[in-house]
């Protein structure tokens, strides 16, 4: 299994504080992987790293082989890494269609993940529910055709059920079917059935990896 993108023993502080203490991440070219971890547990400053938005204090940030620790977060972008944060994701101000249009392709795909989407296309961003903001904010990384990472911190905060269920298996064709390296920031695991086969879970506490592996393998340390 070939690696797209690695963290080596990187290494975060903000200000006086670490929050990541030497992680070595991996991260395999079309599959998902699931950071999992409670608030404060480092896995949004991964993602974070991984995008190049907050630098390493040490280690090292390599992207198929070569070392991009000192590339900046827009030059990363531009080689296809597309990081959806949990916050600020859609520009409040510009409606739903103006978001949409900041993307290079027609946003066909993503009103078809999202039909609910369609009568809110002329609403200003900022005017929309948190599930509603969600599916605005994921569309993004369903809108990226050269994209060969895609971070995304909680895409399903706020969205019902059968919403979370379609996103998870958007973004695991991203995967599966474009070869995508795909990376989910979690509190929990999503639900059974929701994430693909292969799907690699590392579990965060307190800026350090405790556990890597499957999800049965995690479900079943939580029912310990």
């Amino acid at each position: 299994m070939s690696h797209e993108i690695a963290l080596l023993r990187a290494r975060v502080r903000y200000g006086p504080l670490e929050a990541l203490h030497g992680v070595d991440l991996p991260v395999p070219a079309g599959t998902v992987t699931v950071l999992l971890g409670r608030n404060g547990s480092g896995r949004t400053t991964v993602l974070r790293a991984l995008a190049g938005t907050v630098p390493l204090s040490a280690g090292r940030t390599v992207w198929r082989g070569e070392d991009v620790t000192r590339l900046p977060a827009h030059a990363r972008a531009r080689r296809g890494l597309c990081l959806v944060p949990d916050v600020r994701a859609v520009y409040a101000t510009l409606t739903v269609a103006e978001n949409l249009a900041l993307s290079p392709t027609a946003p066909d795909e993503a009103l078809a993940a999202y039909p609910a989407l369609v009568p809110l296309l002329p609403r200003r961003a900022g005017t929309l529910s948190g599930g509603e903001r969600r599916m605005l904010a994921v569309s993004r990384a369903l809108l990226t055709p050269a994209a060969r990472v895609v971070l995304v911190d909680e895409p399903a905060l706020g969205m019902a059920p059968d919403v979370a269920a379609r996103t998870y298996e958007r973004l695991a064709a991203l995967a599966t079917s474009r070869g995508v390296a795909v990376v989910l920031a979690e509190q929990r695991l999503p639900p059974p059935g929701t994430l693909p086969r292969g799907t690699l879970v590392h579990e965060l506490r307190r800026g350090s990896l405790a556990f890597s592996g499957e999800p049965p393998e995690i479900a079943a340390r939580a029912r310990e």
